[in-house]
């Protein structure tokens, strides 16, 4: 935590504790994504889906070594950091994440996407400005009016498999995401939190497998398009529809379902893995704009 106290004014104790709860919770929503269960093609803790370089544990381990730089985020973000502190955090996060899990790439997308959450967490909490009303702005509106300009005209890592399949597509991918405020988050995944807490009421494991069923419907998911092409992700968005059809976690059969869903995109390598990072951040908004009210 001392690396970021040269661009926030605040070392109270109360600063440090609230990093360090934005940090605890992007960790815990890290490990609730990988255990639910069933989510088609994606790691969790029952099997390893379409992956053969990664496990459960190696989703653990890398939650853990994230937490003090999700922390360093928020602090950062409190401080009205820009992009460039922001992404030299990202950075050392990303490379803290590869020495955990001994090279294997599991978080980069929620490393982006969740990290940039926190800075807004961080930016709420200490800014009384961004308090309207009954209740301020959510933390995707914080991140497109903070940081959304140069989000969109930062650097391009222009080998990465995000980047490649965007422009190969003509899909917005994560950088257009963050930018607008995070849209399939506010959109689809929280909305689908709550409406499966609806469906099935105390059951937050089906709540976060309802959620997962409801963006793999509907966003242009970058991991499936690389790994399956167009058709790919027509079959992933065809059966997840198909699940949320049937009434989702409302139906009597939905687990069995679910878990067929979980076999066939194994059979076909397909891993959503952009909406296993857009779960971890739905879960992540709808606890903190819970606070705020939204």
């Amino acid at each position: 935590m001392v690396a970021v106290r040269s661009y926030f004014d605040s070392t109270s104790s109360r600063a440090v504790l609230e990093a360090d709860r934005i940090g605890a919770c992007a960790e815990r929503c890290l490990r609730l994504e990988v255990e639910t269960w069933p989510k088609p093609g994606l790691v969790s803790t029952v099997d390893t889906g379409s992956h053969v370089d990664m496990d459960a544990g190696t989703f653990a381990r890398s939650a853990a070594a994230l937490r003090p730089f999700f922390a360093e985020m928020a602090w950062a973000g409190a401080g009205r950091a820009d992009m460039a502190v922001l992404r030299r955090i990202g950075v050392r996060a990303e490379h803290a994440m590869l020495a955990a899990t001994g090279g294997v790439n599991t978080h980069r997308g929620a490393i982006f996407g969740v990290g940039l959450l926190c800075a807004a967490a961080g930016l709420r909490s200490a800014d009384d400005s961004y308090v309207g009303g009954v209740a301020g702005p959510t933390l995707g509106q914080v991140v497109a009016r903070q940081w959304g300009a140069e989000i969109l005209g930062g650097p391009r890592p222009s080998s990465s498999h995000g980047e490649v399949v965007a422009r190969r597509y003509g899909v917005g991918g994560a950088r257009r995401e963050a930018a607008g405020g995070f849209a399939s988050v506010y959109g689809i995944g929280v909305p689908a939190l709550r409406e499966a807490a609806r469906l099935r009421p105390g059951d937050a494991a089906a709540a976060r497998v309802h959620a997962c069923f409801a963006l793999i419907a509907t966003v242009a998911d970058t991991n499936l398009l690389h790994r399956g092409g167009t058709a790919g992700l027509e079959f992933a968005q065809h059966t997840a529809r198909g699940f949320l059809a049937r009434g989702g976690i409302g139906a009597p059969d939905w687990l069995a379902y679910a878990e067929s869903a979980h076999h066939a995109f194994v059979a076909r390598r397909l891993s959503p893995g952009g909406a296993a990072d857009l779960l971890a951040m739905s879960l992540f908004a709808a606890a903190f704009d819970l606070e705020s009210g939204q």
